[in-house]
């Protein structure tokens, strides 16, 4: 995944074959803003640019412009792995939440490592 952040939001880039040009999305608000460029700069102003409109919109009209988490999810598995984790936690004196949350923060660190996410 190809990421670009600007002002402490990141956007998911994407090259768009039917308009020959990168899509950004931007991830984590709470409606939508896109954006489209040619190259990395154009990229870039076209980020300040659809994030300034977003944020404009959201002060308008009260609206908080990031998504709220709860830190609370529902998580479906099949039977028998959630067995074979419910054991592993026990045998490691762990709740299956803390061996979930471990493993969780383990695979976003090592991706934003090894593909230089934010």
């Amino acid at each position: 995944m190809n990421l670009m952040t600007m002002d402490g939001y990141q956007a998911k880039i994407e090259y768009d074959p039917d308009t020959d040009q990168f899509r950004g999305e931007i991830l984590g608000l709470s409606g939508g803003a896109d954006f489209y460029g040619s190259n990395p700069e154009e990229l870039r102003q076209e980020f300040k640019k659809s994030l300034e409109v977003f944020l404009e919109v959201c002060k308008e009209q009260g609206i908080q412009p990031r998504k709220q988490f709860s830190g609370r999810f529902n998580l479906r598995i099949p039977p028998e792995l959630h067995k074979t984790l419910a054991i592993t936690a026990e045998a490691q004196g762990k709740s299956l939440n803390t061996l979930a949350q471990e493993a969780l923060q383990k695979s976003v660190t090592t991706q934003r490592n090894g593909k230089h996410l934010p």
